[in-house]
């Protein structure tokens, strides 16, 4: 029986299961075999030919967006339209065939969009290209899920979230605040800093033994799920913010607009219309969480021409990097104006963190 069957055979058998009490650890070990056997089927294929055409791209700009979704909902007229690239848009389904990178130039950041092809059902156990997608998504900062406005529910609940989350990527959900410590011996060492109605000490000894782990220093934090548990096991799951940009509202009425557009994480546009684009690109920027920071020379202005952009909560250490490798080692103290000072200006230290659009000025030593 191959990797697929066995998938197909346990989630049949987790779907005929009823959920109560006495079948809790029967699913939790379910759980994490369906889970171990999908990290095996993304590991690469020993043998694949090593040449042909290459897929990702390389990260270049200050932040990178990956544009996924369904064939023909408007994702390479939207990367047309957003820069400078032109990525061939027809009325057929999957005419992008490859990753096209284009840059959309905003606020002063260079944020790098990658147009994938689109995604079809059993993306994650490999089909149409669904396995070099979804790696290249894994590596973005945010992932646009453009959807059909029109059929738009469908397409996102059943199958794109699903096709994402049997491979490990978690959308819009923070990492679960479990503490989880692999030893060499000792045992299982198991507690929490509140009452657990989801997960139960015997649950996790019996997850770590499918995992072959007999020696652990676990503490929960917080009521997390077997789910959630298993996603600290294996280490590589990617949590990540992503938009639901639900295109096409030209062709639905105007009380299903207000209701896809009232959705947590949604956007509504229409790419050929030209709708309601400027606010999705600040919406893009606030789930980047990048901040632009301006620099000044002792005795002149602030130059406001040229920003510096970095990640929110970044310090004035980060800063100091980003200028130069070195200037850290011979910083002595920096006066800030902005927001995140106190007075204007204020000296600071190198812990100081940053806001949007101060403006620093650096003394070394």
């Amino acid at each position: 029986m191959g990797i697929l069957e066995k998938i197909s055979e346990i989630e049949k058998e987790i779907a005929r299961t009823q959920k109560n009490k006495a079948t809790e650890y029967h699913l939790g070990l379910l759980k994490a075999k369906l889970a171990k056997y999908r990290a095996q089927l993304l590991e690469p294929s020993k043998t694949a030919s090593g040449k042909g055409e290459g897929f990702d791209v390389m990260k270049s700009g200050d932040a990178r967006v990956a544009l996924i979704g369904f064939p023909s909902v408007g994702k390479s007229t939207f990367l047309s339209l957003m820069t400078s690239t032109a990525s061939e848009a027809a009325s057929y389904e999957f005419t992008t065939l490859t990753c096209i990178p284009g840059v959309i130039e905003y606020k002063g950041a260079n944020i790098q969009l990658l147009d994938l092809p689109g995604i079809i059902e059993g993306a994650s156990q490999g089909k149409g290209r669904g396995r070099q997608v979804i790696a290249v998504a894994r590596t973005a900062d945010v992932v646009i899920m453009m959807l059909d406005a029109t059929k738009g529910d469908v397409q996102r609940s059943v199958l794109l979230e699903k096709e994402l989350e049997s491979v490990g990527i978690r959308l819009n959900k923070p990492k679960p605040n479990i503490y989880f410590k692999p030893k060499k011996g000792g045992g299982i060492s198991f507690n929490s800093t509140l009452p657990l109605t989801q997960c139960s000490e015997k649950l996790v000894q019996l997850i770590l033994h499918e995992y072959k782990i007999f020696n652990a220093e676990i503490l929960f934090r917080e009521d997390s799920s077997a789910d959630e548990f298993i996603d600290v096991i294996v280490g590589n799951r990617v949590h990540m913010p992503c938009l639901y940009v639900y295109n096409k509202i030209d062709q639905i009425s105007l009380e299903e607009v207000d209701r896809l557009a009232r959705e947590p994480h949604s956007v509504v546009i229409s790419c050929e219309m030209k709708l309601n684009l400027d606010y999705l690109m600040e919406m893009l920027w606030e789930y980047l969480a990048l901040i632009c920071i301006y620099t000044k020379k002792r005795g002149e202005r602030p130059d406001f021409s040229g920003a510096i952009i970095m990640r929110r909560a970044a310090s004035v250490e980060h800063v100091c990097h980003r200028i130069h490798r070195t200037l850290a080692s011979h910083f002595k103290y920096a006066l800030v104006w902005g927001t995140s000072t106190k007075y204007s200006p204020q000296r600071v230290g190198l812990t100081h963190v940053m806001e949007h659009e101060d403006v620093i000025q650096i003394v070394k030593k």
